[in-house]
């Protein structure tokens, strides 16, 4: 799985209307149907310029997680990488999107496919993180 950065978050401190539809188990309120709220999109994401910024996803390895090829990932360079996490990390020069995990104190980077092995990080190999994917976004047209 490649990625292309695309670059930093700016916030814009815009708010959205948020229409929220009640799906009651028992008898619906009619004065319950829809509810107005504002939301922020900064706030929903937790963009934190400049320490957030956007990669799009190219290939397949990360289906299992729910990121597909063309989905933008909001990656958090504030956050420190944990085993299980999402990251985006840079290996040897190469630029990856993998599940970080350490299994009996060896760093590896797992893909959410079965049809891809995961990456051992060897001894004497150049690992630098470049962040945590906090959020995708996918196009639906």
């Amino acid at each position: 799985m490649f990625i292309t950065i695309l670059g930093t978050l700016t916030p814009t401190h815009n708010e959205l209307l948020c229409y929220e539809a009640l799906v009651p188990a028992g008898f619906p309120s009619p004065a319950l149907d829809h509810q107005e709220q504002k939301i922020s999109l900064d706030a929903l994401l937790d963009i934190r310029a400049p320490h957030t910024y956007l990669v799009k996803v190219s290939g397949d390895s990360m289906q299992g997680a729910g990121i597909f090829d063309g989905d933008l990932l909001i990656v958090s360079r504030a956050l420190e990488a944990q085993p299980g996490q999402i990251v985006v990390a840079c290996l040897n020069g190469e630029i990856f999107v993998k599940r970080l995990c350490k299994e009996q104190g060896q760093i590896l980077l797992r893909a959410e496919n079965p049809d891809y092995a995961p990456r051992y990080v060897l001894e004497g190999e150049d690992l630098h993180m470049w962040g945590v994917v906090t959020h995708s976004i996918r196009q639906h047209l």
